[in-house]
């Protein structure tokens, strides 16, 4: 009888071995689908907060660029000067964040995206060059200033497109990696004798 409790503890401690075994790496895969699925949620509400953030710096530079046009209409040439001038310090201060903001697109990507930002960016100097012409006096530059605008606008819309692009494919689950099969191999191989 005592041998037979050495083998039935022996089986069960055989059986709990393996059982911990298998739990043990389905935790672990669990646990590393789990950190997968967050670090991929992390890195889309890095990239939402970071399209997010040009975009609205980007309306806060259109919304100046307004504001230069009735600048513009102010009769009294000094006031109008003083008023231009003010908003070209604000037009630089709001570029300084805007390139700030393009370079965190440039690291958070993809390729496409930053290369939108940049084009973004880069679509100011020709607003910021009209309107020193204007301060300078140039009667054409309002012209060229309301000429620029449009152009600026289609880069926004462009980051906007490439934006909702990229975060949809964010947001697409990742497929959940499905185990190899296993192959079942036989506990014991069958040997053909002489003569079967």
């Amino acid at each position: 009888m005592a041998d037979n409790t050495l083998w039935v503890g022996v089986l069960t401690a055989g059986t709990a071995v393996v059982a911990s075994w298998v739990t043990s790496q389905g935790t672990a895969r669990a646990a590393r689908i789990q950190a997968e699925t967050t670090a991929a949620v992390q890195r889309a509400d890095q990239r939402r907060t970071a399209y997010a953030d040009v975009i609205e710096q980007a309306q806060k530079m259109g919304d100046l660029y307004w504001k230069v046009n009735d600048a513009h209409t102010e009769p009294d040439p000094e006031s109008r000067a003083a008023m231009l001038k003010d908003l070209r310090l604000r037009l630089r201060d709001a570029y300084a964040t805007l390139r700030h903001l393009v370079r965190v697109v440039e690291l958070e990507g993809p390729e496409e995206a930053a290369a939108v930002a940049d084009r973004l960016r880069r679509s100011t100097s020709d607003n910021y060059q009209a309107l020193e012409d204007m301060i300078g006096g140039e009667t054409d530059a309002i012209q060229r200033f309301n000429e620029c605008y449009a152009p600026f606008w289609q880069r926004v819309v462009a980051l906007v497109a490439i934006a909702r692009e990229v975060l949809q494919e964010d947001a697409s689950p990742a497929p959940v990696p499905v185990p190899a099969p296993r192959v079942r191999r036989p506990w014991f191989r069958h040997r053909p004798r002489a003569g079967e």
